[in-house]
């Protein structure tokens, strides 16, 4: 380990920056964030610079560096593009045993500013001792976007119970666990969902002995069409947190890869006249293992509230008083016409989108079909391969063009990514004559015209 990490308190001392360019300007933010007292001295400063100094931010001195001016200053950053001039600073700040960075001079550093991830009061610091910041700071981005911003909130939360915690667990080991159930339980989750109030009140009723027999939570999550890269943030951090993994046919195997390695995986998936699991008894099952006190993911493929029964769920959760979240996905539609080049809605061929299922509750396909057939739209049709013939007939006799272009899109986003493109006369001869597998989305409208010109995914089978 070439340095010791630590954290230095700054709060209102004396900090010198020599330099005034747009580095000097990033390190003087830096210090700023940190509270510290910060002075510049330098023959020309930036915009940037000067407008800290316009707002009373920093006291700034236009001349240049002088011997004198190192003087009882907590530390010193040296931020030049003069090197005899930055290696006259840190000489001068070492004899003064003054701590000193020198930008991109690590050998003239007594200590070095490391990348930041700043969830204060939480605050993680990554350095490579000078060796490699590029990739200190790609360590950093990864970290970013796993941990989030409310960690800070968490972190002030605990602080403000912690003297009660100690008083009421006079064991270090009793105190750990506790500290650790909370921050992987739902008042976590309270508190990452900005109810930071009613987390309040939950842990004070747990420390009053006052709270209810612990009930678990459902994370309503939308898996997105397939590829594990469009998940969310907190999509990933619930899956990785998750007792119980409830998971449907559409779920992606590579979305599959990123749950949480010990969870309990259970199978609810639907196909067409084939449930694994009857839906009132997914509802209840949910309900069940939230009772026992477990963190239960119920993962869907696209979006839990566009043709993903999550509104089914979330009536029982709620009548049976279980807390639940709803995670948003990326649905089909857009991310299957995305990965292949066809816009939904576009000024010169489409105004209008709509998003219809192939089929109803009682296996019918009994649509408003006068107002979807209209020029100027776009229709994308769910689950609706096997039906092809007959809306292509319906939309045809109500006087859509036979022309119409067409796009199939076969296991959007995944590997087996594919299109085929044809016309709305054309849509049930490729249908039934060419192996296409759901999940298949079909893409009705002028948009998909477009398709030649701004695919970016793969070759398909046009």
């Amino acid at each position: 380990m070439n340095y010791l990490p630590i954290f230095i308190d700054i709060k209102q001392k004396s900090c010198l920056v020599v330099g005034g360019g747009d580095i000097a300007y990033r390190k003087i933010s830096l210090l700023l964030k940190a509270h510290a007292q910060v002075v510049c001295i330098g023959k020309s400063v930036c915009k940037n610079v000067q407008a800290l100094a316009n707002e009373g931010k920093i006291t700034l001195i236009e001349k240049a560096f002088e011997s004198s001016d190192i003087k009882a200053q907590s530390l010193i950053v040296s931020a030049t593009d003069d090197a005899p001039l930055n290696a006259h600073v840190s000489e001068l700040a070492k004899s003064a045993n003054i701590p000193v960075n020198v930008v991109d001079s690590p050998d003239l550093c007594s200590f070095v500013m490391p990348s930041i991830v700043d969830r204060s009061p939480i605050v993680i610091a990554i350095s490579s001792a000078g060796k490699a910041p590029v990739l200190a700071r790609l360590i950093r981005a990864k970290l970013e976007s796993t941990i989030p911003h409310a960690y800070g909130k968490l972190a002030e939360l605990a602080g403000n119970f912690r003297d009660q915690v100690k008083a009421k667990f006079s064991k270090i080991e009793d105190r750990r666990y506790f500290w650790e159930k909370t921050f992987s339980g739902i008042i976590a989750e309270k508190v990452f969902s900005g109810k930071v109030d009613e987390a309040k009140a939950d842990l004070q009723a747990q420390l009053d002995g006052s709270a209810d027999s612990e009930v678990g939570e459902v994370y309503l999550v939308g898996g997105g069409p397939g590829d594990p890269d469009l998940l969310t943030f907190k999509a990933l951090r619930l899956m990785q947190q998750a007792d119980v993994i409830l998971y449907d046919r559409l779920v992606s195997d590579g979305v599959m890869e990123l749950v949480r390695r010990d969870a309990e995986l259970i199978y609810v998936g639907k196909e067409r006249d084939n449930h694994a699991v009857p839906q009132g008894d997914i509802n209840q099952l949910l309900v069940d293992l939230a009772k026992q006190g477990r963190r239960v993911c119920r993962l869907k493929g696209g979006d839990p509230f566009i043709f993903g029964r999550g509104g089914e769920e979330i009536e029982t959760l709620a009548e049976n008083g279980i807390p639940f979240q709803v995670v948003p996905g990326i649905t089909a539609a857009s991310g299957c016409s995305t990965y292949s080049g066809i816009p939904l809605t576009h000024r010169d061929y489409s105004q209008s989108c709509r998003f219809v299922t192939g089929h109803l509750k009682d296996g019918s396909m009994n649509l408003p079909w006068d107002e979807l057939a209209v020029e100027q739209q776009t229709i994308v049709f769910y689950m609706a391969l096997v039906g092809a013939r007959y809306l292509s007939e319906q939309l045809i006799s109500h006087g859509m063009r036979g022309d119409m272009p067409v796009a199939l899109v076969e296991k959007g986003t995944t590997p087996d990514h594919q299109v085929y493109v044809t016309t709305l006369a054309e849509l049930p001869n490729l249908v039934e004559n060419t192996t296409i597998h759901a999940p298949t989305l079909i893409i009705i409208g002028e948009v998909v015209k477009l398709r030649e010109k701004l695919n970016w995914f793969d070759v398909d089978n046009d």
